[in-house]
Formats: C-alpha cells, sequence, structure tokens
C-alpha cells in the first residue's frame, strides 16, 4: 500500500491499483496504523493542534502500543 497526498487531498493505492480517497480526513497503514488512525480521529475531534503535530502525537501513540512501530519518525510537509 501506498499514501499519496498533496494540500487538497489524500489518496490510499492499494497492491492490486484500488485507489481509495478517505471519508473522514485522515488515513493510516502499516502495522500500527489503527492506532495511528485511531489517535489522529481523537486529536482531530478534541483539538485545535496542527496537521503536524497530530502527527507526530498519533505516531507516538501507535509506537507505545505497537511492538512492531518504532519511535524514529520522520516527518516530510508540503508547501
Amino acid at each position: 500500500m501506498l499514501l499519496v497526498a498533496n494540500i487538497k487531498t489524500m489518496l490510499l493505492i492499494s497492491g492490486t491499483g484500488d485507489v481509495v480517497e478517505p471519508e473522514e480526513g485522515t488515513i493510516a497503514i502499516g502495522s500500527g496504523g489503527s492506532f495511528a488512525y485511531a489517535a489522529a480521529k481523537a486529536y482531530l475531534d478534541a483539538s485545535d493542534l496542527s496537521a503536524r503535530d497530530i502527527v507526530q502525537g498519533s505516531l507516538k501513540i501507535a509506537a507505545a502500543i505497537c511492538i512492531y512501530t518504532n519511535s524514529e519518525i520522520i516527518i516530510e510537509e508540503i508547501g
């Protein structure tokens, strides 16, 4: 799976070529994806954090829960 995004949209591209656009403004993949997704949803619903802060906080939570997710986080931002 591959996540692609620009300023306007996010898409998930599967290994079979399916393209999925998330309904609720967030998306996650990988071993800790469900944990990161849940954390991001909570941040989006209950805070005024920036997108970068939501990503970083969500990945830290996923790393603390999922033994296959490490806490070495690199965030790349668009424009």
